[in-house]
């Protein structure tokens, strides 16, 4: 049974869509095209970076990034934004949503910076300080994830809540494609001002030494958009939930909304008191009614998320690798080193154009309309029978008459899997947990799906390597081949479909109605409350 909302929470659920939704979303948007940016703008110059610092004199090939390398320079970010989804998310309970917000941005600006001013004398040197700045990189965006949506769901009224945290993800779609543009710039005015000839002319005139500034200029870019919105971020007040429910201040809860709703609201410190001294509103992550209440969905949203990012990270971190293998990229020999980059950011900026980004937004307009369950139980369908209509008869793909009708499955694969689980499983883990453990179980939720991507990251790059010697990248053992770990990654999406059903509907409903902090339990109206009880001292998890 439900009992009285306070009042802050309930003018923040009903309130009408104002001015400060759209702020929040650009603020919060903009960390997350930042995230997506320097993430996925990896893959442009990891060629380049082969060629720069692993190229062998009067080798018929250009360099390539050796597969211990290539692992760490494409995995060593997952794994910081692993650490820091786990270390943020328990930080925003426990210090609040806002004083962490900036320390996660600061991080990021500063390792983007850092990335591209990587150094050292020698390929080992200049690897091993990009690899340690962009694991700090991946720290901080990590931090973004849980903060993001909390900050998102918790300033959204219940009606258009979906929405409005899918908004705020699906700036990531931006952030991707924003990638591919500032590569094909960059690569385009320096191949224009540095002309050099295919690598099978001319080996050593192949690679100018100005090259060297492409990869370092593309990474670097990412601390742009953050450093544009430090400034409001730090402007923010912290959410009315947190300030509430967790630091247990119905003054400052009000006072803050009233602001930002620009309407009188009343501060109910009883009222408040009441309801967090409830047994339901204070046992911790780590218990045994956390587990009976909790558990099941903590459950569903990591291993949702997990399997989707195994699949999802695997296509996207080595759409070059795939479009190599279907040859629509020419053979590196045929190419210079600064024109590898262009043809590589153009296919990505391509499939970014014409399925990433529509995906994210065609979520946002639906997914207060036919709610997360469906949208996500859709999107991994969709997402297994085109990976398995790619896989089954690859070999009819890779044929030079049938690539255009491989990039277009392939593209629809990216649409489902953002019109789908890769923004559901970020909006549900924001939405279905109590405020004072909602950071934490979304940064374990978050950090359950870095783990997969992680697997793919590392795993892909192993398993889709060719049966044949001559089609194996340099240094690579045999793997299964594209086509299997394409149907490898369809059976993981099904998987999918089957987890979801763990998760709750949150559609049209508050947050401590899904949290259960607004239940009335028999026996508690008799309740006696100490009204110096009060603390700003978060619940122990």
């Amino acid at each position: 049974m439900a009992r009285e909302q306070l009042g802050v929470l309930s003018a923040l659920d009903s309130a009408k869509t104002q001015w400060y939704h759209f702020t929040a979303i650009i603020i919060a948007g903009m960390g997350f095209f930042t995230d997506a940016y320097d993430l996925f703008c990896i893959p442009n110059v990891t060629k380049l970076l082969g060629r720069i610092y692993y190229t062998h004199k009067g080798s018929p090939k250009p360099g390539t990034l050796p597969p211990n390398v290539s692992a760490a320079v494409n995995g060593v970010a997952l794994c910081g934004t692993l650490a820091g989804q786990l270390f943020f998310g328990w930080l925003g309970d426990k210090m609040g949503r806002k004083k962490v917000y900036g320390l996660t941005l600061a991080l990021m600006v500063f390792s983007s910076l850092a990335s591209g001013l990587s150094f050292g004398h020698s390929a080992k040197g200049t690897i091993s300080t990009l690899c340690f700045f962009r694991f700090w990189l991946g720290f901080g965006i990590g931090g973004d994830y849980p903060l993001s949506a909390t900050i998102m769901s918790e300033y959204a009224n219940k009606k258009t809540r979906g929405a409005f945290i899918a908004s705020v993800f699906a700036m990531q779609g931006f952030g991707i494609l924003a990638g591919g543009i500032v590569s094909l710039l960059v690569s385009t005015a320096f191949d224009h001002a540095y002309k050099a000839p295919p690598y099978k002319l001319n080996p050593e005139a192949s690679l100018v030494p100005q090259a060297d500034y492409v990869w370092r200029i593309i990474l670097m870019f990412g601390a742009v958009p953050a450093a544009l919105t430090y400034y409001w971020r730090m402007k923010m007040p912290e959410t009315a939930r947190y300030t509430a429910l967790v630091a247990k201040n119905a003054k400052q809860a009000a006072q803050d909304m009233s602001t930002v709703l620009q309407v009188e609201i009343e501060a109910e410190q009883q009222k408040l008191d009441n309801i967090v001294v409830r047994e339901q509103n204070s046992f911790g992550l780590f218990s045994k009614e956390f587990v009976k209440r909790h558990g099941l969905h903590l459950l569903g949203t990591t291993s949702t998320w997990f399997l989707l990012d195994i699949a999802y990270y695997s296509s996207n971190l080595f759409q070059k690798d795939i479009y190599s293998s279907i040859g629509w990229l020419p053979p590196a020999a045929d190419m210079n080193a600064i024109h590898e980059v262009f043809k590589v950011a153009r296919a990505t900026t391509l499939i970014a154009l014409c399925g990433t980004v529509p995906g994210y937004w065609f979520t946002v307009a639906f997914i207060d309309v036919i709610g997360r369950f469906f949208i996500q139980v859709m999107g991994f369908f969709f997402m297994t029978v085109f990976m398995f209509a790619l896989a089954l008869p690859y070999h009819h793909w890779t044929k030079k008459e049938n690539r255009i009708g491989f990039l277009v499955m392939y593209a629809f694969t990216f649409f489902f899997a953002n019109f789908g689980p890769n923004s559901t499983t970020f909006v549900v883990p924001a939405e279905i947990f109590p405020a004072r453990l909602r950071s934490t179980c979304h940064g374990i939720s978050s950090a359950a799906g870095k783990a997969g991507a992680i697997i793919g990251a590392f795993g892909f790059l192993y398993a889709s390597q060719s049966k044949d010697p001559k089609k194996r990248d340099a240094g690579y053992p045999a793997g299964i081949g594209m086509k299997n770990t394409l149907i490898l990654l369809a059976v993981v999406n099904c998987l999918g479909i089957f987890f979801t059903f763990l998760v709750p509907e949150a559609k049209g409903k508050s947050l401590e109605e899904m949290s259960g902090e607004n239940e009335e339990e028999s026996g508690d109206d008799v309740a006696v409350v100490d009204p110096h009880a009060s603390s700003n001292r978060t619940v122990p998890v």
